[in-house]
């Protein structure tokens, strides 16, 4: 991942966003020699407020008998 130190990212910024744009890479911000912001690509394709937890679940075994069984305890 490139890094840039704050001072040129200031004097180069709107070139530096189209980069990203262009190259889908990300560069990170420095200020004396220490990380301290992330630029990244926008995601155009997602939707942020649908399906942005869409793939980060998964269901592992049976979901519905344990269910059934504790509710037919409570009867």
């Amino acid at each position: 991942m490139r890094t840039m130190a704050a001072g040129l990212f200031k004097a180069r910024c709107l070139a530096v966003m189209d980069e990203v744009r262009a190259k889908r890479q990300a560069i990170v911000i420095t200020k004396h020699g220490k990380p301290v912001a992330k630029l990244t690509p926008c995601c155009q394709d997602a939707d942020e407020i649908y399906d942005f937890l869409h793939g980060k679940g998964a269901v592992r075994g049976d979901i519905v008998s344990p269910a059934l069984e504790d509710w037919g305890s409570l009867k």
